[in-house]
This record gives structure tokens, C-alpha cells and sequence, in this order.
């Protein structure tokens, strides 16, 4: 058995066509899978069989390697998700501001729910956390 020369060997994995195409650049040596679900098992086993060594002893760190396009689409979901998430905290602030000032100039919770156009238990929610 040859003994392992990294920790971690990184991987890169890339689709062309039908098929995940997989390098290990530390070995330069390459394979292939069908779904990437089975890349890291398939970079696992390139490299043990080239190591000559058990594939439990071998760890990965997968780069998945997508189109720029891709990628441009995936950071303009995750920033569209973050002003999402932001847009949800100020409603509720504001929606906690309007109910503790119809509170506080006397209102039922009952009439709050109504005029809001929420149910009393919701208003009352909001009024506790106000």
C-alpha cells in the first residue's frame, strides 16, 4: 500500500454532455459518472485505486464547476432570497409598530385584527412582541 500524499485530495467536477467528468488534479488523472451524486464516490475510488489503498482512507472536497451563466443566476437567487428575508423583518417591524400604536390609543385587540385586516390572535402576537 502507498501511503496517502494529502489529507484531502480536491477534486474538480464538471458536466459535459451526458456525464460528470471528474479530475483529481494532484494525480492527474480523471473519470467519470452519471449523476453527480456519484462523483465523490467515483473520485474516492480513482484515488484509492491509484494509491492502492482502502477507499474509507481517502477524503474529497468536490468543486463543482459550472457555467458562468449558472453561476450568475444561482448569486442573483441567493441575493433576491437575502432582500426577501430583509423584506419579511421590516414588515414585521412595521406591522408591530402599527399594532402597538392602535394599542396604545386604545383599542381592542379585537378591533386591531379587524382594521389591519389580521386575526385577533395575530394581533395579539404581534402586541407581546411589540
Amino acid at each position: 500500500m502507498v501511503e496517502l500524499v494529502s489529507d484531502t485530495y480536491a477534486v474538480n467536477a464538471e458536466r459535459e454532455g451526458r456525464w460528470w467528468v471528474i479530475t483529481v488534479p494532484a494525480l492527474n488523472k480523471a473519470t467519470q459518472a452519471p449523476r453527480f451524486s456519484d462523483v465523490e464516490g467515483r473520485a474516492k475510488e480513482l484515488i484509492a485505486t491509484w494509491l492502492d489503498c482502502e477507499v474509507d482512507q481517502v477524503h474529497v472536497d468536490v468543486m463543482l464547476e459550472l457555467p458562468e451563466t449558472v453561476r450568475e443566476h444561482q448569486q442573483a437567487a441567493e441575493e433576491a432570497r437575502r432582500e426577501e428575508a430583509e423584506a419579511r423583518a421590516r414588515a414585521a417591524r412595521e406591522s408591530r409598530a402599527a399594532v402597538r400604536e392602535l394599542a396604545d390609543a386604545g383599542m381592542t385587540v379585537r378591533d386591531i385584527g379587524a382594521v389591519l385586516g389580521i386575526s385577533y390572535q395575530r394581533a395579539q402576537q404581534l402586541l407581546r412582541s411589540a
